[in-house]
């Protein structure tokens, strides 16, 4: 019964119906009222399609201004005259209402889906953000306190302490400076300044400035191989700063005594760049995750080792605002490669 259509179900109703007319008529023979053939026939079948047609017509009128509303509340109340009279004139409303109430059940299950998603996310973003600023200000609270305690007068100790402070300050503006440009990235809010520049020269100039740091853990920041200049069309400042936070990840969480490596690969118009390190690698369940906002593979790492934690997201939208993307694979006690894209430029 749960699957038939109205006009079966009383097509099947109305034939109950006429079924029991018959039966009436024919106890009223069988008791000795004489009835011909047939009016036997013919009466019930009249009361049938009588009976078939009240119920047609009024059910299915009633019915109809009921789901005309019924759909209206659903549909937000979104119809033109021509669609409510092309609704109203449908010849099988219930069909009509029950696959547009399907769908519309659909598509409020998607929706609640992403609300409940995007709610995970926010209570995970609020709690790592409420957890990134809190070393930072438990240390400077701590230093302070200590100063008040009788250390302010002591210059060994103030100093050092003030200077400790200072670093503490340091960790939270940067927290804070990297999330405002976040949020700015993800509004669209940021100009780019595109221009052709040597995407080899830039990579240069980081190995450089991140030397020191490689220095004390002792690795080695190189080339794959001997590259000639090559042009790349961007923003030469960002770019610089995807580089930046992957050759100094692959630093930070890089063996010691291992290596840096950048590769370029050249494929019609589009440059491919690869930094890879022979680190401990990143088991392949944090991946998909792994360029979210302030998530991080060991949650007991040294935070002080992994900046604010923001820096694969700001790539990600740095890479992504220049209509390219940036991926990353992975082998655990072997070492990770993170790949970006980018338009190849003039000479």
């Amino acid at each position: 019964m749960r699957n038939l259509r109205p006009y079966q179900i009383l097509l099947a109703g109305s034939s109950l119906v006429g079924f029991l007319a018959f039966v009436i008529l024919l106890i009223f023979n069988l008791t000795g009222t004489e009835l011909s053939l047939i009016s036997m026939v013919i009466f019930p079948l009249i009361i049938g399609l009588v009976t078939y047609l009240i119920f047609y017509f009024f059910i299915r009128r009633f019915l109809t201004q009921r789901l005309n509303l019924l759909y209206r509340s659903i549909r937000k109340g979104k119809f033109n005259r021509e669609e409510y009279k092309q609704f109203s004139m449908t010849a099988d409303v219930m069909t009509t209402a029950e696959d547009d109430t399907v769908q519309w059940t659909n598509e409020k299950n998607d929706e609640i889906l992403q609300l409940k998603e995007q709610a995970k996310f926010r209570r995970e973003f609020l709690g790592n953000l409420a957890h990134e600023l809190k070393t930072p200000v438990f240390s400077v609270q701590g230093y302070i306190l200590t100063l008040l305690d009788g250390g302010l007068e002591d210059e060994n100790v103030n100093r050092n302490f003030l200077e400790r402070a200072s670093k503490a300050t340091d960790r939270m503006s940067s927290i804070l400076d990297d999330l405002d440009q976040l949020m700015k990235y993800e509004v669209n809010a940021i100009q780019m300044e595109i221009t052709d520049f040597d995407i080899k020269k830039l990579t240069e100039e980081i190995f450089e400035d991140a030397e020191v740091k490689a220095e004390k853990k002792h690795i080695s920041m190189k080339f794959a191989r001997d590259f000639d200049p090559i042009m790349v069309k961007g923003d030469r400042g960002k770019i610089g700063q995807v580089l930046t936070n992957l050759i100094i990840n692959s630093i930070s969480y890089g063996s010691e005594n291992g290596e840096t490596n950048v590769r370029f690969y050249i494929f019609n118009d589009i440059i491919t760049v690869e930094v890879s390190d022979n680190g401990l690698g990143i088991d392949e369940a944090h991946l998909p995750r792994l360029f979210e906002r302030f998530y991080r593979v060991e949650k007991s790492r040294n935070r002080n080792e992994g900046g604010s934690g923001l820096g694969l997201a700001i790539a990600k939208h740095i890479i992504e605002s220049h209509g390219q993307t940036i991926t990353v694979r992975s082998t655990p006690g072997v070492g990770s490669t993170f790949t970006f894209s980018i338009d190849k430029g003039k000479k």
